[in-house]
């Protein structure tokens, strides 16, 4: 039996090998030929297919960027609308001098009420003073003559004031070399009785300064217009 089987395996054997070679295909037993021109026929539209070549350097390339972002959103129109700040108060520098000892004082008493660091009284330098003087004449008679005959000679004069009343001043200067000057000029005039004199020598004065005055602090002002001896405040030069 194990012979039997034997012959019968390569008979089967035998029989599939001539079938798959084609040599029983005179008796209608081979299999389906899978040649190429069959399997064109069996394409779908073989006249679009294309052959694309693939660079290499390319394909091992980064990937693309990702897109942008999205553009952030415009800001609400009531953020767009809100109404500006208000503008700071505005304040400017202001003083006003040169004040002597004495006015000094009568500027300090006045601005005890202001604000601590809103104003100070700052040392400033007084160069002294030179006059071309005429007098000191006896009497207010003698006074008005002097006078007459000053302006019969077209020279211009004023009162002298202060300690050197009853007298005239021709001129006052802030060097003794200038108020020299012009009295040799007036001497060609006519002039004969006139001086010079150091009305006022080198001293020094007091500026009143307030840095930073702004709309609270102006109505406290009037308080130091009394004592300010008729000099105005003006800006900080």
């Amino acid at each position: 039996m194990l012979r039997l089987a034997v012959i019968v395996l390569l008979l089967a054997n035998a029989g599939y090998f001539a079938w798959s070679q084609g040599h029983l295909r005179p008796w209608g037993w081979a299999p389906q030929e899978q040649a190429e021109p069959q399997r064109m026929d069996q394409q779908i539209r073989p006249e679009t297919l294309q052959i694309l070549k693939v660079n290499p350097s390319k394909a091992s390339a980064s990937p693309p960027a990702p897109p942008p972002a999205a553009p952030a959103p415009a800001a609400s129109a009531t953020t767009a609308d809100a109404p500006p700040a208000p503008a700071a108060d505005p304040a400017e520098c202001l003083q006003a001098g040169v004040f002597d000892d004495r006015q000094a004082e009568a500027l300090r008493a006045a601005a005890a009420g202001l604000p601590q660091g809103s104003w100070s009284l700052e040392p400033t330098p007084i160069t002294g003073r030179w006059m071309v003087y005429m007098g000191r004449f006896d009497d207010a008679e003698t006074l008005d003559k002097k006078r007459a005959e000053l302006r019969a000679r077209k020279v211009d004069f004023d009162r002298a004031g202060g300690t050197l009343e009853l007298g005239l001043s021709l001129g006052r200067f802030s060097t003794k070399e200038a108020a020299e000057r012009e009295l040799t000029n007036l001497g060609a005039k006519g002039v004969r009785t006139a001086r010079v004199i150091q009305e006022r020598p080198d001293s020094t004065g007091f500026t009143l300064r307030l840095p930073a005055v702004n709309d609270a602090l102006r109505p406290q002002l009037d308080t130091l217009r009394s004592a300010m001896a008729g000099k105005t405040l003006r800006s900080c030069g």
